[in-house]
């Protein structure tokens, strides 16, 4: 069993602290849903695990399976086992998706990947994802609409197969069939060798990736964990009524 474990994480960005003690603890098998109003941090979380240089951490600590996080580089904690699947991914002209994805998985596993092989898993991969099929000779996400590039995200992380994986808000640009296609591949990948942290708004992704554990993050801090009784909370009364039942006072930003 992998773990993953934070301890009073604070985080900054120019000289403004947006994560003010954040404790976690995911093992795999689990999926951990981490919600809240905009501008809480929950962005930031995501981007400071996985060594985002815009980031600075000021304080605590972040372990996988005993490595200290915090002193690795990006590429180093790849190699680990962590994934961000990103709110915003990128487009890269010239580089086709099939060869951005072997030489990260070149990278990652340390092992020379043979073509025909790949190729096979590549292909199975791209049909799970109902994804097109001229997909590996297309750029990576050039032209691609948001539901593609959200896609695309899971199909790396289904080929890459890593220890643990942070979605950020991979619903947002999603339809309702693609979110089903989305939530169903990433529920498959659950077992006792992955588990992943999911970021999201909304309720509606948690209907095909159950999870596990749920958690409220506000200004910063995750103030208040529990499991399904606080999803359905939140969808019958958004997140004001935190305000009251717990005394925080938030408003909504960008972080």
């Amino acid at each position: 069993m992998a773990k993953l474990e934070i301890n009073n994480l604070h985080v900054g960005i120019e000289g403004k602290e947006i994560l003010k003690g954040v404790n976690l603890v995911v093992n795999s098998g689990e999926v951990h849903a981490i919600m809240g109003p905009n501008g809480t941090g929950k962005s930031t979380l995501a981007s400071a695990l996985m060594g985002h240089p815009k980031y600075e951490v000021t304080e605590g600590e972040a372990f996988l399976d005993g490595l200290n996080l915090l002193e690795m580089e990006v590429d180093e904690r790849a190699r680990a086992g962590l994934f961000l699947a990103m709110q915003y991914p990128a487009e890269v002209p010239g580089v086709t998706n099939s060869d951005f994805m072997r030489q990260a998985l070149r990278a990652t596993s340390g092992k020379e990947v043979g073509l025909f092989e790949f190729a096979i898993k590549y292909e199975k991969t791209v049909e799970e994802l109902k994804m097109r099929p001229d997909l590996a000779h297309r750029y990576l996400n050039e032209g691609f609409s948001g539901g593609e590039r959200k896609r695309n995200e899971i199909l790396q992380l289904k080929v890459l197969r890593p220890k643990f994986a942070i979605l950020d808000e991979i619903d947002s640009g999603l339809d309702v069939d693609a979110l089903k296609i989305v939530g169903e591949n990433v529920s498959s990948l659950v077992n006792s060798e992955f588990g992943c942290i999911l970021i999201t708004h909304y309720q509606r992704i948690l209907d095909h990736i159950k999870p596990t554990n749920v958690h409220i993050m506000i200004d910063g801090k995750i103030v208040l964990s529990g499991g399904q009784e606080l999803i359905e909370k939140i969808d019958q009364n958004g997140y004001e009524w935190i305000k009251t039942e717990l005394g925080i006072d938030f408003s909504e930003g960008d972080q």
